[in-house]
């Protein structure tokens, strides 16, 4: 059976050749005479895997030494209630809401002190990105908290807020190493792997070293604590250690690839495709603003349920999976991570030229 064209939200499309090396490695790891899942994390041959995709991932994003690169498990999810526990040390924080996964975030600070709703776009079903030029911070506020890209609603932060001067935590999940950042405009930044970068069950964080210290709220899991964590070297317990090898592959994919700058221009180039089709479309349109658009996730719809129904499950049959949209909204959605070709989206968008000329 050949490939299709997958455009889940995640877990999502690894790169073939990514995929192809580990097939290759599976039964044996260069010479070792066994699988990456099956060896010891304390052993040498995993130190040198773990180690050489923290050094890859510092280089593709030009880390600063002053931030600790650590990979954890528990999902993007639990870092909603590790970010409050590791830096509420004044019990307030800000909170920009613009979807699922940032009002899930704000509702588990709201367990650890008082989190403050400082701007949202629920008014228009999170479809684009509000002002943040001029936000209610106050100085007893620990940090300001945002969701950058939002996988269910396609939208992305294209300037970040102004935090007048307090600690930005980023949940950067979806939007992942899709494009160049400044690292020292954050203080955490931290990514669920399986949308850009790997399998499902690794969390990257990106963590300036003096926010990792042992005054963290009382009660805090010592498996919580980003300095536990961090002391280890993210050994601490066994790590997920197969999916960290997958993602030092794809950082050595992107590397090899040009970078996150060539990776940007592809990704543009890409989301053009899509977006020009669906701007002059008389059946489809897309459900975001203009300026606020994610280069990753496109949600689209017809107007028509049943219509909608029927594009999902003629799209299936020609080979384009996971193009339902999330169950909170329902229409479609076509995730373009990384790993999906551009011709990917070509045939997408032939396709729905197809589908529209016999709808219509």
């Amino acid at each position: 059976m050949s490939r299709v064209y997958n455009f889940s939200a995640g877990p999502a499309v690894l790169p073939e050749e990514v995929l192809k090396e580990a097939a290759d490695e599976m039964l044996d790891y260069k010479g070792c005479g066994m699988s990456v899942m099956e060896m010891s994390h304390r052993s040498k041959v995993f130190d040198q895997i773990i180690k050489e995709a923290e050094a890859d991932l510092r280089e593709l994003m030009n880390i600063p030494d002053n931030y600790k690169v650590l990979f954890l498990q528990g999902g993007a999810s639990m870092q909603f209630a590790a970010v409050p526990m590791n830096l509420m040390k004044n019990r307030k924080a800000g909170y920009i809401l613009t979807g699922q996964w940032s009002k899930k975030a704000f509702a588990e600070a709201k367990i650890y002190g008082e989190a403050v709703e400082l701007a949202s776009s629920a008014d228009k079903t999170f479809s684009y990105i509000p002002d943040v030029s001029d936000l209610p911070i106050t100085d007893d506020m620990d940090y300001v908290y945002i969701c950058e890209n939002n996988t269910i609603y396609g939208t992305k932060y294209k300037t970040l807020p102004d935090t007048k001067g307090k600690l930005l935590v980023a949940d950067q999940s979806s939007c992942f190493l899709s494009e160049p950042v400044d690292v020292t405009k954050y203080g955490v930044i931290y990514a669920g792997v399986q949308k850009n970068v790997g399998p499902a069950g690794v969390v990257i964080a990106i963590i300036r070293e003096d926010l990792i210290t042992d005054d963290v709220l009382e009660g805090t899991p010592t498996m919580v604590k980003w300095k536990t964590q961090a002391d280890a070297d993210s050994l601490y317990n066994t790590p997920p250690c197969y999916g960290i090898y997958i993602c030092g592959k794809v950082f050595k994919w992107l590397l090899k690839t040009g970078g996150l700058e060539k990776r940007k221009e592809i990704n543009i180039e890409k989301a053009k495709i899509l977006y020009d089709f669906l701007d002059e479309s008389k059946l489809f349109k897309g459900t975001v603003e203009k300026e606020s658009r994610s280069l990753m996730n496109v949600p689209f719809v017809t107007g028509n349920d049943e219509l909608d129904a029927k594009f999902i499950k003629e799209a299936k049959a020609a080979g384009f999976e996971n193009l339902k949209g999330h169950r909170t909204v329902g229409g479609m959605r076509a995730s373009i991570y990384n790993a999906m070709p551009i011709e990917g989206v070509k045939k997408l968008v032939e396709f729905m030229k197809k589908f529209e000329a016999e709808n219509a």
